[in-house]
């Protein structure tokens, strides 16, 4: 029997691969800082509307003063992450930039077993491993395409990985440990951010480098479909005993999307050889919701 948390990942998976593909778009040759608040304001507001239309608008105040604390540092936390890997995706390829930011469940997996003892079943960690050899071989291939590591992309892209997996790490203690309810800590994270990328961008306009803004549809869409797969994600994560080391693993199976589609539309190369490691994450994917 499939577990409880592993079609709501799977479903956050395939909106997040959209969301790439929509972020590729609305970053390219665009200044990023007003792009990346805009779309977080799409989405709250798109939060907001679905939240009351499924009449759950009491549950998003209901946050306590130390609570509200916890939120705002993971709105810290996904803000600083964000704004590293929408500037690396603006100077990277997207087939180089999605499994690059996809091996983020190697951090997670390592924290979830020295912090929350996730021990994984045989077949379980079978599945996390061959997920695992898909994301290195599209980091070598993407290798060859002429971005060293040393390249400010490549160190951006790295950073906004490492901060996304101490920000899964960080739902797992808010959702599991402090309890908090998933509508109101999308609903006061998605306020959070709004301001502190607000101020961000004030600040990036004040004494940085002004890029031209140019609206563009996929900058709303950017943010509706992360507010999608968010919500999905939180509800696999609020889940009794669900891994967020294999969660985050699947959750990063959206690359496979990213890849069909993305590379297509942006002219991406080597496609052919990157194929052979989308077929590791499927059967990775695959283990991973057969494990009892």
């Amino acid at each position: 029997m499939i577990s409880a948390w592993y079609l709501p990942t799977v479903i956050s998976a395939a909106a997040l691969g959209f969301y790439d593909i929509c972020k590729k778009h609305a970053v390219r040759e665009n200044s990023v800082m007003p792009v990346l608040f805009f779309a977080t304001l799409s989405g709250t507001g798109f939060f907001v509307l679905m939240t009351l239309a499924r009449g759950d608008a009491a549950q998003m105040f209901r946050c306590s003063g130390s609570g509200q604390v916890l939120v705002a540092l993971k709105a810290l936390l996904v803000s600083s992450s964000w704004i590293c890997v929408y500037y690396a995706m603006r100077e990277l390829p997207i087939s180089l930039a999605a499994p690059i930011r996809s091996t983020s469940p190697l951090w997670t997996l390592a924290g979830g077993i020295l912090l929350y003892r996730e021990i994984p079943t045989w077949t379980q960690a079978l599945g996390m491993a061959v997920i695992l050899t898909g994301y290195m071989l599209f980091t070598l291939l993407g290798g060859r395409e002429g971005f060293p590591w040393r390249s400010r992309g490549m160190r951006l892209i790295l950073a906004g990985t490492l901060l996304g997996a101490a920000s899964a790490l960080y739902d797992k203690y808010l959702l599991n440990v402090r309890r908090l309810d998933p509508v109101m800590l999308q609903f006061f994270f998605s306020l959070d951010l709004v301001a502190v990328l607000g101020a961000a961008w004030a600040v990036r306009a004040r004494f940085g480098h002004r890029h031209p803004f140019v609206w563009k549809w996929s900058i709303p869409a950017t943010g509706i479909l992360l507010i999608l797969a968010d919500f999905c994600y939180f509800y696999a994560v609020s889940v009794p005993a669900a891994p967020i080391s294999m969660i985050s693993l699947l959750r990063r199976c959206s690359c496979v999307v990213t890849f069909f589609l993305g590379a297509k539309l942006f002219h991406d190369v080597n496609l052919k050889r990157k194929a052979a490691a989308l077929v590791l994450l499927l059967g990775g994917a695959a283990l991973l919701a057969l494990a009892k």
